[in-house]
């Protein structure tokens, strides 16, 4: 009989592979891999994603890495940008290359009817080893030879079909510059994968979000068909059902702690793979429908018993910093002391050397 894991076993589960039950002192790179990275399209907020992950964590050492060419931004998974290993640039692009064409061309296909994709490819890949490009720059360099075409278009179809790196200064920590371009392969001088193992990549998958299901996997990856791939994986997988009996596979050694294990607060930052690598978030997101922000973008979160109960925001101001804390329900006392105590820290992260504060929407 298959066991079963309750909604609160598999948040325990999920939040201790995504280092969110205790920080780690695993190295950065490390952590980074060990997440299959972190969604990145924001400026500076997915240094937040680490910060709430490890010990010690210093944001300058990993704007360091990015200009030192260890890790990178590019789009992966769903499409979107990622922040990633060098390594994992290498291996997972390959393995999403056809959910970046079919994400990009869904928009833009209609305005490119006609061109070879071949052309397209080589003019791009020509244009961006002259120098990097911003896709404005590129579509402009890119009508030069299509000039009945749509410039931003054809920038976007290389985005589809030539891997890219979003290069610094873009990303760096209290730094800033446009959203700058150039190919994985010039940037790191080397190849992307040639052979690259989709098996793997499901099992880290695991290793980070399990236990997880088909349509979990395929909704962090933007992959398609990878019940094919689960039972190919079978033999060496575990399987559950979870309360509504779907199907779950893990890793057999993965930790799944007790249900009933501590979860301290924490803060996360919008756009956290922890709230959109699931299929079914209920293991982490609590009334999804009324944490809509208005703007229709995820909004800053924070976990109270491991589950999300409001949304969080600083202000600032001259010398002073305000977290500002809005819970959708009221709040015991030890929570607003335990967020209180979490909060300060991130203050300091967020806005080192001002003077700092905390308030309480609502609550």
């Amino acid at each position: 009989m298959t066991a079963k894991l309750t909604r609160k076993a598999l948040n325990r589960a999920t939040l201790a592979r995504q280092l969110l039950l205790e920080r780690s002192d695993m190295p950065i790179a490390d952590a980074i891999e060990h997440l299959v990275g972190l969604q990145a399209q924001t400026t500076h907020s997915w240094y937040h994603g680490l910060w709430t992950r490890l010990t010690d964590f210093d944001p300058h050492a990993l704007s360091d890495m990015l200009k030192n060419r260890e890790v990178l931004r590019m789009a992966l998974m769903r499409s979107t940008i990622h922040l990633v290993t060098a390594r994992d640039s290498l291996t997972v692009r390959p393995l999403i290359q056809g959910v970046i064409e079919r994400m990009t061309m869904g928009t833009y296909g209609k305005n490119l009817v006609g061109l070879d994709q071949n052309d397209l490819i080589e003019e791009g890949r020509k244009l961006l080893d002259e120098k990097p490009m911003t896709f404005t720059e590129l579509g402009k360099r890119m009508a030069e030879r299509w000039p009945d075409r749509d410039e931003h278009s054809l920038a976007y179809a290389v985005r589809a079909w030539v891997p890219l790196v979003q290069i610094p200064p873009r990303g760096l920590w209290g730094g800033s510059g446009q959203a700058v371009h150039s190919t994985v392969e010039t940037w790191l001088g080397q190849e992307v994968d040639a052979q690259p193992d989709l098996d793997k990549l499901v099992l880290r998958y695991l290793a980070a979000f399990g236990p997880a299901s088909v349509k979990d996997a395929q909704t962090w990856s933007g992959l398609t068909r990878l019940a094919e791939v689960f039972n190919r994986l079978r033999p060496q997988l575990t399987t559950f059902a979870d309360e509504n009996g779907q199907e779950l596979f893990d890793l057999p050694g993965a930790p799944r702690p007790d249900e009933n294990t501590p979860a301290p607060v924490r803060y996360l930052y919008d756009f956290d793979n922890l709230l959109l690598s699931h299929h079914d978030r209920s293991r982490v997101l609590v009334d999804y429908s009324q944490q809509r922000p208005r703007n229709g973008m995820l909004p800053r979160l924070f976990l109270v018993d491991g589950f999300t109960t409001g949304w969080w925001t600083v202000e600032k101001a001259k010398d002073k910093a305000v977290l500002v804390v809005h819970p959708y329900r009221n709040l015991l006392k030890k929570e607003i002391n335990a967020l209180s105590k979490e909060g300060m820290p991130l203050l300091e992260f967020y806005a080192p050397g001002a003077e700092h504060d905390i308030r309480f929407e609502g609550s």
